[in-house]
């Protein structure tokens, strides 16, 4: 081992010092600090907004710093892009992932390489040889010929990590790497993640899933308000304390008090219905009510949703909103006619237009309010998007700023900003919380109570059985498309949901 081996493996691998960072003269990092050693994995946390985003693209040559500096293995640097960045060890692996489709698992691991060949021909033998060697680092036998766009989500996310090793990636800075995974899934990139710190491989782990953060990070860095408020060992914290010092209040105050339900008015009755997965399911949800829904993967909670919502066809029984009966083939727009609103969990594919404003997103989905006889009104508009953004506190620099910029905190509010314009009587919610920050989470249970307090039903999926717990009034579990069991929040427990989502007890609570 040469002196230079040495002191890289004593030094931190990566350090952010002093960091300032200003946009349009707001400080959206303010003194920020990180530092990440050779062999660890480090958890950076803090609420859509705190800072991590830009952070981590003035890490990755993205953004250039005002004022603070960076040093890598102890020696000051400057990145002035992501190839820069690149060719020093430091590759960042987002959410959305890099993937061409379109591509083999062995072009997309050496995309952006040199390619080996010989004559202007491509060597495609040594280019798998190389591919190969880097899936077998991390212990994936992937195959090499397969096209990437027909690899599972966690396939891809092993493509990705052997794309940013065959450039000699010895920082990795991940960014909500689980948010599409199952648990199945982020046992396996756990795995992963644990023998690439054995090999010294300094790891960068952004998450909102504080348990993640418990089962598997070594230290942790908080920030807020473009600073950073504390780093510490993981064994010497508790995920309250996260949280309280994330948000700046306890994490007892992060479920609102329950409501109580007008349980003599159903605002949706559902019976028999029928679709791909879902079978037989009859409920009735009252006004007034947070009605979650839970279940394993697979097991038809969101396809339930899009059967209520008009986006599926259903192939047998009837949804009923007050006394509008909708048909086997009701569309969205005849779904939102009888006051049924859907919040998708894909809210970036499928709730917004990214590369449109605030503006135009809440406008669109609202053309029957803002215009007469085919004339749109801009009055309206502004009326209508300028509430919107106040009861949501939405954080833009204005209505016409794109939607693609926002937090991933403030994108789903502007999908609910879009749905609530309409008003509905029942608003159906797929992972309301999933990839936003704790102290967002806090203002969705409270948008959700205003809501129920006013007489909306809102009816809730969500993959947390604590969130059900704690923001719901009343539960329904499915297992295998079916209801498995019901019970009222305020008397459930984990295990007896857990048991309800494997279809171990039946909806009266006897083992099945």
């Amino acid at each position: 081992m040469t002196i230079d081996d040495v002191r890289s493996a004593t030094l931190p691998a990566l350090e952010a010092h002093d960091i300032v960072k200003r946009f349009d003269g707001v400080h959206a990092l303010n003194g920020a600090r990180l530092s990440v050693n050779p062999g660890e994995i480090h958890a950076l946390l803090g609420e859509n907004g705190a800072g991590k985003s830009t952070l981590i693209k003035i890490l990755t040559g993205i953004y250039s710093p005002d004022a603070g500096t960076l040093r890598r293995n102890g020696d000051e640097v400057e990145f002035a892009n992501v190839r820069v960045a690149k060719h020093a060890g430091v590759v960042a692996l987002y959410q959305e992932l890099s993937v061409i489709p379109s591509m083999t698992v062995a072009e997309n691991i050496l995309l952006g390489e040199e390619t080996p060949s010989r004559g202007g021909i491509v060597q495609w033998r040594t280019l798998r040889r190389t591919a190969r060697e880097q899936l077998d680092r991390i212990h994936q036998r992937i195959p090499l010929g397969r096209l990437a766009g027909e690899l599972s989500p966690v396939q891809q996310t092993m493509v990705a990590f052997a794309r940013a090793l065959a450039t000699d990636a010895r920082v990795l800075i991940l960014d909500e790497p689980t948010a599409s995974l199952t648990d199945t899934e982020i046992t396996e990139l756990f795995s992963v993640l644990r023998r690439l710190r054995d090999e010294g491989v300094a790891i960068v782990y952004v998450s909102h899933r504080l348990e993640e953060v418990f089962e598997l990070c070594d230290r942790l860095t908080i920030m807020r308000n473009g600073e950073t408020i504390i780093t510490k060992d993981v064994a010497d914290s508790h995920i309250d304390e996260v949280i309280s010092t994330m948000v700046g209040r306890s994490a007892g105050e992060l479920y609102p008090p329950r409501g109580t339900p007008d349980v003599t008015t159903v605002a949706l009755a559902v019976d028999g219905l029928d679709g791909r997965r879902v079978k037989d399911v009859t409920f009735s949800a009252y006004r007034g009510e947070v009605l979650g829904i839970g279940g394993l993967a697979g097991s038809g909670r969101s396809e339930l949703l899009r059967l209520l919502a008009g986006a599926q066809r259903h192939t047998g029984g009837t949804v009923s909103v007050g006394d509008t009966v909708l048909t086997r083939a009701p569309s969205v727009g005849r779904a939102l006619d009888a006051g049924i609103a859907l919040v998708p969990e894909e809210r970036r594919s499928q709730g917004v237009i990214l590369g449109a404003t605030i503006r135009d997103n809440v406008a669109l989905a609202n053309i029957p309010a803002i215009s007469t006889m085919g004339v749109v009104s801009n009055a309206r508009i502004s009326d209508i998007v300028g509430k919107g953004m106040l009861d949501l506190q939405i954080k833009a620099r204005s209505s016409r700023q794109f939607v693609g910029e926002l937090s991933g905190g403030n994108q789903q509010k502007v999908v609910l900003a879009k749905m609530l314009a309409r008003k509905p009587k029942v608003l159906l919610m797929d992972e309301p919380t999933r990839g936003i920050d704790v102290g967002t989470k806090a203002e969705i249970y409270r948008l959700i109570r205003a809501l129920v307090a006013d007489g909306t039903t809102v009816i809730a999926v969500s993959s947390e059985l604590p969130e059900l717990i704690g923001m719901c009034d009343r539960i329904l579990i499915m297992h295998e498309g079916r209801i498995s069991g019901a019970v009222q929040a305020d008397e459930a427990d984990e295990e007896v949901l857990l048991a309800y989502c494997y279809g171990k007890v039946d909806s009266n609570g006897h083992d099945a």
